[in-house]
């Protein structure tokens, strides 16, 4: 089983993946990149998001091209939208992100041909802020893997990628991802019912925290079955921001305005 401190941590070049990197994904179903954004580029991030979050609070907006936004409370309990999805098209900002030459380095682990960043598809780039406090909604998310919105349109699971830009350090106390390496590779049983769909909370002997460091950079096969904990602390030292995005293959499948709300996204409104 793999502990915190066996796991490597890489750093993402655009000369492409080493033969090393590759085959720890191949395994586990995930990689780990420290440094991906300066400290300076990160806090542009952060200011991007917070504009953007009350632009659309400002406007009453609930959704964007069918994705609900998540509404909650700040440590002080001010309004906050604690996730905010399809955010590139709408920020310079975080659309430039987008375009990072090291990014396509990412295709080869989709195992085939083909590979993009899926700005438009899925839920686009997500901002999640999640927060261990009075009136926030969003502390945690239960066990879940990111095929499930396949199976629900009655597809057979595509190449996936989810890759996670990590804007605040969150060590193990401050929650966090929580992935179960390997089972990228489980049959489509299990990826159905291992675990209960985001009803399920509860920690997992052979789970793995990733802890990272502002800038730092996941990626981990949309198969895995993963959650992000709750902070054992709570306010401000609680506070977790991080932008996720999908790196897949296959049909093109762009969102829209008139997008209706996909079934499985009702489970957010499950999500404290």
């Amino acid at each position: 089983m793999l502990l915190p401190a066996d796991y490597p941590r890489f750093t993402l070049s655009r000369a492409g993946l080493t033969p090393e990197q590759v085959a720890f994904f191949r395994q586990h179903g995930f990689l780990h990149f420290r440094s991906f954004s300066s400290p300076e580029e990160v806090q542009a991030l952060l200011r991007a998001v917070a504009a953007l979050e009350q632009q659309w609070r400002a406007a009453g907006r609930r959704k964007v091209s069918g994705v609900p936004l998540k509404y909650g409370r700040d440590v002080d309990g001010q309004p906050l939208i604690q996730r905010l999805a399809f955010t590139a098209q709408h920020s310079p900002v975080l659309g430039a992100l987008l375009q990072d030459a090291r990014l396509p380095a990412l295709f080869e682990l989709l195992g085939g041909p083909g590979g993009r960043i899926g700005a438009d598809e899925k839920d686009g780039l997500v901002a999640g802020h999640y927060l261990h406090a009075p009136g926030s909604t969003f502390s945690q998310m239960g066990w879940h893997t990111d095929a499930l919105r396949d199976v629900f349109y009655g597809r057979r699971p595509g190449p996936l990628l989810n890759v996670g830009l990590h804007l605040d350090a969150c060590p193990a106390r401050c929650g966090g991802l929580r992935v179960l390496p390997g089972t990228h590779r489980q049959s489509r049983w299990q990826l159905l019912t291992r675990k209960l769909y985001f009803l399920n909370t509860r920690p997992d002997p052979a789970e793995l925290p990733i802890e990272t460091e502002p800038g730092d950079l996941t990626v981990h096969d949309g198969r895995m079955w993963h959650r992000v904990a709750r902070a054992q602390v709570s306010g401000a030292a609680s506070r977790r921001r991080v932008l996720y995005v999908p790196v897949l293959s296959g049909p093109y499948r762009p969102k829209h305005a008139g997008s209706p709300t996909p079934l499985y996204l009702r489970f957010l409104d499950w999500l404290r």
